[in-house]
């Protein structure tokens, strides 16, 4: 699984995500930032003070310190609001051995370690470091070294743990095959995998963990194991949405892929006045839908909202296209004739790109590191996993909150995401993967973007505030890949009766407590 800071879907509410492909604006899902891993207990005595130089010898990749050329280039992580993290080194593997001298080198001298994929983790814990996060200078292990994304001739797809998102769709959509996941193009595959997986085609083809088939992981005893339904099936149960920075490094992951389906993409708005009834029919409607049919709601707001906050639902078709109207009449209907509605087809590979901002730009490029051409944002969130829908009351208090954002001191944008769920993930039952949400209607996400440089104290509290407003209402389920250090229990809100397997998942390998983060089970 992943360590200490592996990183997540990170779902942004940022303008960013709002794609305009021919004439419509598509609102996309967003990107997902999984749970990293923060400070391990250190298991033995050390031996003395940390020789770098023989851990650089003996790994194939880099390992960067502070003063060194590279280091303020490898330390950062995808959120700017962690950029003060000043960890002890930053080993990039390029392989499970690089990954397995690490852990050795953290266990003979009794150093933090810190794991990192995409590098999303929503409360810093992959920075290795960073102030405010209860994370120590820490020795990063970074999998972004690993990356190649391999087709077998059986169709399953073996991914090094390093790879974003965008680089699977690309060579999986070259080949006509597809996997189900998010849409932020810098995401980790491992990350998101680890936590559930929850995309913009999860209700045809399941959460992403729902494919995975084996993982190549890195243990507490600096071993490399497979693990798959025969070897080490419960490393995999746990891998399969039971969250990073417990059990291990994952270095690379196998996956059954689907044919490449083609993907109608649409996008419907409406004016605020509008909103209640919107919520009201988007909730009846989405979750159970015809299941090659996703969608998202989302109200933003800002202050570049002048005239109210939004509300957008966008989502995807894999059906005939000419049906895609008939799948809407009945949401439309409920919610009120949108001011804007509008379809487009593609096939997965563009649709996977666009969503993630890498239409008209190569695969290379569709970074934010050096000579990419996306952007780093600041931003807070945090999450609920719903299992019923408001009534007009907490309908009433969603609204409130919305409409509040534009007044919170810092903020770009902020509001509430909501992604349908159902379909394939419902035909799963909570107990054979560790993802327990099953017969969840939406993982909700709320989220504020902000400048880099502002001061996070009001943006962490208004979406912590408007989570805890409707948690009478849906409780405290949560999504681990949208990690919340605040939660009073977070093994229950994320794992639910999952979480006593897992904790004795870790008892066995890890018995001494090697990957410890803030959240543990």
């Amino acid at each position: 699984m992943k360590n200490a800071q592996y990183d997540g879907g990170v779902n942004h509410l940022s303008r960013r995500h709002v794609l305009t492909l021919a004439a419509v604006g598509f609102v996309a899902a967003g990107c997902a930032p999984v749970v990293e891993k923060p400070t391990p207990t250190p298991t033995a005595t050390p031996v003395g003070p940390p020789d770098w130089a023989a851990l650089a010898s003996q790994a194939k990749g880099t390992v960067a310190r502070e003063g060194d050329a590279s280091y303020d280039t490898v330390r950062v992580t995808e959120n700017p609001r962690w950029d003060d993290a000043r960890p002890l080194a930053v080993l990039t593997a390029t392989s499970a051995a690089d990954v397995a001298a690490g852990v050795a080198f953290a266990l003979k001298y009794g150093l933090p370690i810190a794991l990192r994929s995409g590098g999303h983790s929503y409360p810093g814990y992959s920075a290795g470091g960073a102030a405010g996060t209860g994370v120590k200078p820490s020795l990063v292990i970074d999998s972004r070294g690993m990356k190649d994304v391999t087709l077998a001739a059986d169709n399953t797809v073996r991914i090094g743990a390093g790879a974003s998102l965008a680089q699977v769709y690309d060579t999986l959509g070259k080949a006509g095959r597809a996997l189900a996941g998010g849409s932020c193009a810098t995401v980790g595959i491992t990350g998101l995998t680890l936590g559930g997986g929850v995309g913009v085609l999860v209700r045809a083809y399941g959460l992403t963990c729902d494919s995975l088939t084996e993982v190549e992981i890195v243990t507490a005893d600096s071993t490399v194991k497979i693990a798959n339904a025969t070897t080490e099936p419960d490393l995999l149960w746990a891998c399969r949405g039971g969250g990073g920075g417990h059990l291990g490094v994952v270095t690379a992951l196998t996956f059954a892929t689907q044919p490449a389906p083609d993907v109608m993409m649409f996008s419907l708005s409406w004016p605020f006045s509008s909103a209640a009834t919107v919520v009201k029919a988007w909730q009846a409607w989405a979750p159970t839908a015809d299941p090659k049919l996703w969608s998202t709601l989302k109200l933003l707001n800002g202050p570049t909202y002048t005239g109210g906050p939004g509300i957008f639902v966008s989502g995807t078709w894999l059906g005939d296209h000419a049906a895609l109207p008939a799948q809407l009449a009945s949401f439309i209907a409920a919610a009120g004739r949108p001011t804007r509605n509008g379809s487009s087809q593609h096939n997965y590979h563009d649709a996977m790109m666009s969503y993630a901002g890498c239409s008209n730009i190569p695969v290379e490029e569709c970074t934010t590191d050096s000579g990419g051409k996306l952007s780093r944002e600041s931003f807070s969130a945090t999450s609920h996993v719903a299992y019923r829908a408001l009534d007009d009351a907490g309908i009433q208090t969603l609204l409130a909150q919305v409409t509040a954002a534009k007044g919170v001191a810092g903020i770009k944008e902020g509001g509430i995401s909501m992604d349908a769920l159902g379909g394939a993930v419902a035909g799963v039952a909570s107990s054979a993967t560790a993802f327990p949400h099953r017969s969840a209607l939406m993982t909700v996400q709320y989220t504020a973007t902000f400048p880099n440089g502002t001061d996070p104290t009001p943006l962490d509290a208004y979406v912590r505030g408007f989570r805890a407003a409707l948690t009478s209402e849906w409780g405290d389920g949560a999504y681990v890949n949208y990690a919340d250090p605040t939660l009073a229990n977070p093994a229950e809100s994320y794992f639910g009766d999952n979480a006593a397997r897992l904790a004795g998942i870790r008892k066995k390998y890890d018995p001494k407590g090697f990957f410890t983060q803030p959240q543990s089970y």
